[in-house]
């Protein structure tokens, strides 16, 4: 379906900003901050053309991506049919899967991984291959009109998915899964905006106990998880932003953003405040902080554990938002200082971090901001754990025939993030949601990194 991709990279910057930016990057402070060794310069990486997927008609966001180490990618997201249009039996209101064998240059056809009649549907797409076997698909998502945590997994590369099983034991009215895999250990990290939890199962998803991570009060309210992780030691790990109780109905700040960290299987946790942000920017006929501050969490090969979001500067209500970064090198005991990653101009605002990892010291960045005067998403490499970073990349770009897609970018993130992995190829894939507005309707689409040169 899509053979023919146009490869071109996107190089944003002139040797003198590059050179620029990294000498800035060298005289911040903090336990990440460059060294005094020199640094040879690192070129843009190159990214092929952004390619949709989905059917031709139809409503699609929130994708997640994910790849296993046999060659295989693998892009889920939510579908609803629209103007009448009937796509395929059990596809309306579900989560449909793609898969590409050739490092996303094509992909199969779209159907549903769980196509039962369930009132409702499914949202809120989570794909994670088993770092372990390399081969195992795990996906979770929200499920029914009042929402519960369903899980399922696939072992045929995503032909076939096992019966979607509730995981939580809490009344309907969840939100916000988050999930993680390693080897026999699973977790759904998930709220019902008042408390926080996560599902956990530790012989490879037969019997699951749902455990509190923390319980809302007065200074942490109305939380929303967004991201989640396992080490090699078993420790699990689990981001989220709360809203102040006082004004949570509107968004309103302060808005914390914290890191969940449990090592015996979710029986207690232990909490880092990592920072405060200001309420995020006004988005008109949005849901509730749609621009508001998240944090995106993974864990290296090496057990890192890196993080990326964006927030106000200082705790300034309504103030554009930036992208910053943070590591820990000791099991998440405790972190590094926030470190600012994007040189855009002050007053651009930035929103939906994301983050992927290669090899040790191999972390990749994404987020999306407005310096064009339009959306787009963007990114930048280290190939030594946020020591340096390389310049940055404008992922997406313009494909005619879309409404809300111009030379400048798009007209608003659709859904409330997006999805980087890293491929068996040492390649990164990214799969996002544009639209025109918070209502849609949108589209999925993706796009892939490769060598220079090629």
């Amino acid at each position: 379906m899509y053979s023919n991709l146009i490869r071109r990279p996107t190089l944003l910057f002139s040797w003198f900003r590059v050179i620029s930016l990294l000498a800035l990057l060298m005289g911040l402070s903090g336990p990440v901050a460059a060294s005094a060794t020199a640094i040879q310069p690192v070129h843009a990486t190159p990214f092929s053309t952004q390619a949709r997927l989905g059917f031709q008609a139809g409503d699609d966001w929130e994708p997640a991506i994910a790849a296993d180490h046999l060659g295989h990618v693998y892009a889920l997201y939510k579908h609803y049919d629209v103007s009448g249009s009937k796509t395929c039996a059990g596809c309306d209101l579900h989560l449909l899967i793609q898969r590409s064998s050739d490092g996303g240059q094509t992909w199969s056809k779209p159907h549903p991984i769980a196509p039962g009649n369930v009132a409702g549907g499914q949202y809120d797409s989570q794909l994670v291959v088993d770092p372990v076997d390399g081969r195992t698909i795990w996906a979770s998502f929200l499920q029914g009109d009042n929402s519960t945590i369903a899980v399922v997994k696939s072992t045929d590369f995503g032909e076939t998915w096992s019966k979607p099983k509730i995981v939580s034991t809490q009344p309907p009215g969840l939100d916000k899964d988050e999930l993680a895999v390693r080897g026999n250990t699973i977790m759904v990290a998930y709220d019902d905006n008042l408390n926080t939890f996560a599902a956990v199962s530790l012989d490879g998803g037969e019997h699951w106990t749902s455990r509190m991570i923390f319980a809302g009060d007065a200074q942490f309210n109305v939380p929303l998880a967004a991201g989640a992780a396992i080490d090699s030691l078993g420790n699990l790990f689990v981001s989220w932003d709360s809203y102040d109780q006082a004004h949570s109905e509107n968004g309103d700040g302060p808005v914390t953003l914290w890191v969940s960290r449990s090592s015996d299987h979710g029986r207690h946790w232990t909490r880092n405040v990592i920072d405060v942000s200001g309420a995020p920017p006004a988005c008109t006929d949005c849901g509730f902080a749609f621009l508001g501050a998240q944090m995106a969490l993974k864990v290296g090969p090496d057990d890192t554990v890196y993080l990326l979001w964006n927030g106000t500067i200082d705790q300034t209500d309504f103030a554009p938002e930036r992208i910053f970064f943070a590591r820990s090198t000791n099991h998440g005991v405790s972190f590094s200082k926030r470190r600012p990653v994007s040189d855009a101009p002050d007053g651009v605002e930035h929103a939906f971090p994301s983050l992927a990892t290669g090899s040790a010291g191999d972390v990749r960045l994404g987020w999306m901001d407005t310096r064009t005067g339009a959306w787009n998403v963007f990114y930048r490499t280290s190939p030594d754990g946020g020591e340096h970073f390389g310049p940055i990349t404008r992922v997406s770009g313009f494909v005619p025939g879309y409404p809300y897609l111009s030379q400048s970018g798009f007209g608003l993130p659709y859904g409330d993030y997006f999805s980087m992995v890293v491929d068996a190829a040492d390649q990164t894939q990214i799969a996002f949601g544009e639209g025109p507005s918070y209502q849609g309707p949108g589209n999925i689409w993706v796009a892939h990194s490769y060598p220079l040169g090629k």
